[in-house]
């Protein structure tokens, strides 16, 4: 009896194992039904087929990690910085140039350290946390001042312009590239000196050669006169070039040396302006509309103010339509703005002006708290085409001169004769932006979404005396 229970239970043990193995069979070939076979293959042992499967497997993850390994190698030696930072904002990759242009030297690829730990950067922080927000791709450009420990080495250290082009990643990390433009904007900064020396050696000849013409029209014929007239317009325009240069180039270098503050009433000097241009105005039967809830006034320069307005506003009747209105609204707005410690003025703030043409946020990298600060906000809006989108990057650049489209307005009155738009020396909105700048404002150019004209936003701080 004991013996037929032995076999009765070995022979059910046998069962159950042929069974599962009979089932595990069946899960092979299913896996390997789903894997890629050929005729040799097949005809394999499924133990046989399994081995080779992984052993393709392994050859893959091999090759995946070579090309892996092959990238890291790339980013690490492109001239471009690279960060990869995690959803709890932890650097877990930093190629070499990032490492250069950071002044990261406390960190390890083996240990993973929270970016605020190597950087000291508000700005980055804020793109990175943006970036995160919104998924969506970010592009900031700010000063970055490293933070050296070495009080010897500190004097050495100077700030970088940067720019940042982030993009949101899966499980919340975020990959970071940065540019250096500091030795684009030291290239502009000698470019920009070297127009002013011309400008300064033109001006004297210029003027000389007007003077010869002049005394040269009162001996001439009528019917030759008008060459020297015509002379006289070329020269003037060359003199009112070298004076706007050299006057872009002053209020570049110090701008607090050209500002006389004064309490202006911001509505009687818009519709002062506008009347200076009335005639202008009137041939295409273009109108004004101000609006301001309120009476305000703001203490700045009146000249230099009437100066940008006597600039926006010619441009606006040039590029507007006819029997149209330039609109100007002005109204109080606080803006919020970050308080930072620690800033010692350098030669990075000259090149801070020309890099805000851009709309760009030039800071220390310690912050302290947020400031809130009242501003008037003035926006000038015309009927015209518009800026094309290659042109609105540069419309504050000098000498920059966008899209012809943009330059004359075909109307019937303009095919008629009765106003033909000329083109303009490439200064004015450059000179209309570092006034705005020397009053501590910002001014920005973008297209009306409504109206699709032509439409520049200028912020001036309520400056107390």
């Amino acid at each position: 009896m004991t013996l037929l229970m032995f076999l009765l239970g070995l022979a059910l043990g046998t069962g159950i194992g042929l069974w599962q193995r009979h089932l595990l069979q069946r899960q092979l070939l299913k896996i390997l039904g789903s894997l890629h076979t050929d005729p040799i293959s097949s005809s394999m042992r499924v133990v046989s087929r399994l081995r080779q499967e992984i052993n393709l497997a392994n050859q893959y993850r091999e090759a995946q990690e070579s090309a892996l390994q092959t990238r890291k190698q790339l980013l690490d030696i492109m001239p471009v910085g690279y960060l990869l930072l995690d959803a709890e904002n932890q650097l877990l990759e930093c190629n070499q140039q990032a490492r250069q242009l950071l002044n990261i030297h406390r960190w390890e690829p083996e240990k993973v350290r929270l970016l605020l730990e190597v950087v000291r950067s508000y700005e980055l922080d804020q793109l990175i946390e943006n970036t995160r927000m919104t998924q969506q791709q970010e592009i900031y450009e700010w000063v970055f001042h490293p933070v050296c420990m070495d009080g010897a080495a500190m004097g050495e250290l100077r700030p970088l312009i940067l720019r940042a082009s982030s993009w949101p990643l899966a499980d919340g990390e975020v990959g970071v590239f940065l540019e250096n433009l500091q030795p684009f904007m030291e290239l502009k900064q000698s470019r920009n000196q070297w127009f002013s020396n011309l400008a300064h050696e033109l001006k004297t000849p210029l003027t000389s050669v007007r003077l010869v013409a002049e005394a040269l029209g009162g001996s001439l014929e009528p019917t030759a006169k008008r060459w020297v007239e015509q002379m006289l317009r070329e020269t003037d325009r060359l003199i009112n070039l070298v004076e706007d240069w050299l006057e872009l180039s002053q209020m570049e270098k110090d701008p607090s040396t050209i500002l006389r503050y004064q309490t202006v009433e911001l509505g009687s000097l818009v519709q002062l302006v506008w009347q200076t241009l009335a005639p202008l105005a009137e041939q295409k039967q273009i109108s004004l509309s101000y609006y301001e809830p309120e009476v305000i006034c703001l203490e700045a320069d009146q000249s230099r103010l009437i100066q940008v307005f006597l600039n926006l506003f010619d441009n606006s009747i040039k590029h507007s339509l006819s029997t149209s209105a330039v609109r100007v609204e002005a109204h109080r707005i606080t803006t919020t703005s970050m308080d930072v410690n620690s800033w010692s003025p350098t030669s990075s703030e000259l090149m801070v002006n020309s890099l805000d043409q851009a709309g760009v946020l030039a800071s220390n990298s310690i912050i302290n708290e947020v400031v809130k600060t009242p501003c008037i906000q003035i926006d000038i809006i015309d009927s015209g085409s518009g800026f094309s989108p290659s042109d609105l990057p540069h419309v504050f650049e000098r000498l920059y001169k966008g899209d012809a489209s943009r330059q004359k307005v075909k109307t019937d009155s303009e095919a008629s004769g009765a106003f033909l738009p000329s083109r303009g020396s490439g200064l004015g909105l450059s000179i209309v932006q570092q006034i705005i700048q020397a009053h501590g404002g910002t001014i920005e150019a973008r297209n009306h979404p409504e109206i699709g004209g032509a439409w520049l936003q200028i912020k001036l701080p309520e400056r107390q005396i």
